[in-house]
C-alpha cells in the first residue's frame, strides 16, 4: 500500500529534501566502486549501501525513484567507465561520442536502481524496511545477470574475495555474500537515521533497536562459513604454462601482422613446451579453425611431440556461423563455442540500423553467432576443463554448470579492449570468485594482463604484470569434492530473498488490518 501522505510526514522528521537525497545517493554510488579491484577498499561497499538506505527511508515513490536513478550514475559512472575506452579507442569513436554513448550506457544501467528503489518505497512496509531493501538489491544484481543478454559486473560480494565473508562464496556464491553486504549497509543506515533521530541516549536508542545484536550474528555465522572444508587436494598436480603475448590491438586481427604475432606465440611458448598445459589467450589464432590446418597441424604436432596439451582461442565454424572458439590440441581434444556473446561487441542487435550510425558496431568480431547449450568440456591430458572465453566467466550460475564435472576451470580473454582501466582487474576479481565458489583450480590466459593462475580458494598463486609480454609457470591441484554452490547454485540466495519480501508484504498486510480493527473500535 502506498500511502504518500504518512511517508511525507515521516520524511519531515529526516529534514531529507529530494535535492539532499538525490545528493547523498550519488556520493554514495560513486564510493561504490571504490570497494572493487583494484582499490580493494571493501569497506566503502558497506557505506555505499550505507548511503542509499539513508537517502530512501521515508521517501515517497517518486523520489525514491529519482534518487535510486542518481545512486545509479554515480555506482556505473565510477565502476563502468572502462566502457568509454572500449568505444573511444577501438571503436573509432570520437571523444565527445564516446562520452555521449558511455553516458547513455551509464544512465540506462542507472535506470535499474531506479525500479529497485521504486518498488521498495512502493509496495513494501516501513517496519520491515531493511531486509525489502537488501533482499531487492540481491535480486536486482541477479535480475541484471540475465537482462538484456546481462550485465552481471559490481556485485556487492566480488570485493569480499578476500575479505572473512569469502567463506559463504562456497556456500552460496557471490549472491550470498552479497545479501550480507547489503544486510550489513542497510543496519549502518538504519542505525545511523535512530541516532540522528533521538534526541537523548543516542547510543542506549541504537542498542535498544536490537540490529547491532543482529549484526554481530550474522558476521560471525559468515565467518565460521570459512572454518568449514567442501574439497581437498585429490593428490595429483599440473604444470602449466601461460603465454601473454601483448600483441597491440590494431595488429591483432590485420592480416599483415598475423604470421608475426604467431612467430611470437611460438617463441614464447618455445621454454614451456615441458609442461602438462599450455595456455594461449582468446583468438590468439585469428583464423577459423576449419581452414587453419597448417597452423593448427603444426602446434598440435609441438604439443604431442612434449606430450602437452595445447589450450588456445581460435575462431570456428558451423552451420550456423562463425564462433568465438577455444581449442586443444596436442595431448588434448575438443572445441568449444563462447555461448554468452557481448553486446555490441561480438554481435549487433538491430544490426541493420545501428552498423550503418557507428563505425563502433563494425568491430573485428562483431558478427559471430552463439555457441549452442550442451557442449562437451576439453579434455588435455586425460582430465577435464571447463573452459570460458572472456565475458563467460563472469556469470555464475553458467559457470557453475559447466564447472560441475570438470577437474580445473580455463578462462582466456582478450582484455586490451578495456586500456589501463580498472575493467581487465574487476574482470580477474571475477574470475577468483569462480574458481573460490567451485572450489576448483583456474587457469587465466589474456593477451595483456593479467594472466594468472588461481587455487581453489580463489587466491592468486602466480600472475603477470599488465601491458608486457611474459610467460608465467606453476602447477594446478585437481580437487576432489563438490561446493554445495556447485549443486545448487544461486537458488537458495533468491528464495531466501523472495520469503524476506513475503514476509515484509505479510507484516504490512497485519498492519492495514489493525487499522482498520482501530477504525471500528
Amino acid at each position: 500500500m502506498d500511502n504518500d501522505h504518512n511517508i511525507a510526514a515521516a520524511d519531515t522528521v529526516t529534514h531529507f529534501t529530494l535535492f539532499k537525497r538525490c545528493l547523498i545517493a550519488l556520493l554514495s554510488g560513486a564510493i561504490g566502486p571504490l570497494a572493487f579491484s583494484p582499490n580493494n577498499m571493501w569497506l566503502l561497499g558497506l557505506f555505499s549501501v550505507m548511503g542509499l538506505y539513508t537517502a530512501l527511508k521515508f521517501a515517497t515513490p517518486r523520489h525514491g525513484a529519482i534518487a535510486g536513478w542518481f545512486f545509479g550514475l554515480g555506482f556505473f559512472g565510477v565502476g563502468a567507465s572502462w566502457v568509454f575506452v572500449s568505444i573511444n579507442v577501438y571503436g573509432n569513436a570520437s571523444f565527445p561520442l564516446a562520452g555521449f554513448l558511455t553516458g547513455l550506457f551509464v544512465m540506462g544501467l542507472g535506470l535499474l536502481f531506479a525500479l529497485q528503489a521504486w518498488l521498495t518505497q512502493r509496495f513494501f512496509d516501513r517496519s520491515f524496511y531493511l531486509f525489502s531493501f537488501a533482499a531487492l538489491w540481491v535480486l536486482g544484481e541477479w535480475f541484471r545477470s540475465w537482462f538484456l543478454t546481462g550485465f552481471p559486473w559490481l556485485y556487492l560480494g566480488y570485493p569480499h574475495i578476500e575479505s572473512g565473508l569469502a567463506g559463504i562464496a562456497p556456500i552460496f556464491g557471490v549472491l550470498g555474500i552479497s545479501l550480507v553486504v547489503a544486510i550489513s549497509g542497510a543496519a549502518f543506515g538504519e542505525m545511523a537515521l535512530i541516532w540522528r533521530k533521538t534526541a537523548a541516549h543516542k547510543a542506549y536508542a541504537v542498542a535498544r533497536s536490537y540490529i547491532p545484536t543482529g549484526l554481530f550474528v550474522l558476521w560471525i555465522l559468515a565467518l565460521l562459513c570459512g572454518k568449514l572444508t567442501w574439497v581437498t587436494p585429490s593428490g595429483a598436480n599440473i604444470s602449466v604454462g601461460i603465454v601473454q603475448a601483448n600483441i597491440d590491438q590494431g595488429e591483432k586481427f590485420d592480416a599483415a601482422f598475423i604470421e608475426q604475432n604467431l612467430a611470437l606465440y611460438d617463441e614464447l611458448s618455445s621454454p614451456l613446451w615441458h609442461n602438462d598445459v599450455v595456455v594461449w589467450s582468446e583468438t590468439a589464432i585469428p583464423y577459423i579453425y576449419e581452414n587453419a590446418s597448417p597452423v593448427v597441424n603444426y602446434l598440435s604436432s609441438q604439443a604431442s611431440t612434449n606430450s602437452a596439451a595445447l589450450v588456445t582461442g581460435i575462431f570456428g565454424q558451423s552451420d550456423e556461423g562463425v564462433h568465438n572458439s577455444i581449442i586443444s590440441l596436442g595431448d588434448g581434444d575438443g572445441i568449444y563455442h563462447k555461448q554468452r556473446l557481448v553486446p555490441f561487441g561480438e554481435y549487433v542487435p538491430l544490426r541493420a540500423v545501428f552498423s550503418s550510425l557507428l563505425q563502433i558496431f563494425d568491430l573485428p568480431m562483431s558478427s559471430l553467432t552463439r555457441g549452442a547449450p550442451g557442449q562437451d568440456a576439453l579434455s588435455a591430458g586425460g582430465y577435464l576443463i571447463a573452459p570460458f572465453i572472456c565475458y563467460e566467466v563472469v556469470y555464475p550460475d553458467f559457470v557453475r554448470r559447466h564447472a560441475a564435472s570438470a577437474d580445473y576451470l580455463v578462462t582466456i580473454s582478450n582484455d586490451t579492449w578495456f586500456g589501463a582501466s580498472w575493467g581487465p582487474l574487476q574482470h580477474l576479481e571475477m574470475a577468483q570468485m569462480r574458481a573460490l565458489e567451485n572450489g576448483r583450480y583456474m587457469i587465466r590466459a589474456t593477451n595483456n594482463g593479467v594472466s594468472a593462475i588461481i587455487n581453489a580458494r580463489g587466491e592468486i598463486t602466480a600472475r603477470t604484470e599488465q601491458f608486457r609480454a611474459q610467460v608465467l609457470e606453476g602447477e594446478i591441484q585437481l580437487m576432489s569434492g563438490r561446493t554445495p554452490f556447485s549443486f545448487w547454485g544461486s537458488w537458495p540466495v533468491l528464495l531466501a530473498c523472495l520469503l524476506l519480501l513475503i514476509v515484509s508484504r505479510k507484516v504490512e498486510a497485519e498492519r492495514v488490518k489493525n487499522f482498520f480493527r482501530k477504525l471500528k473500535q
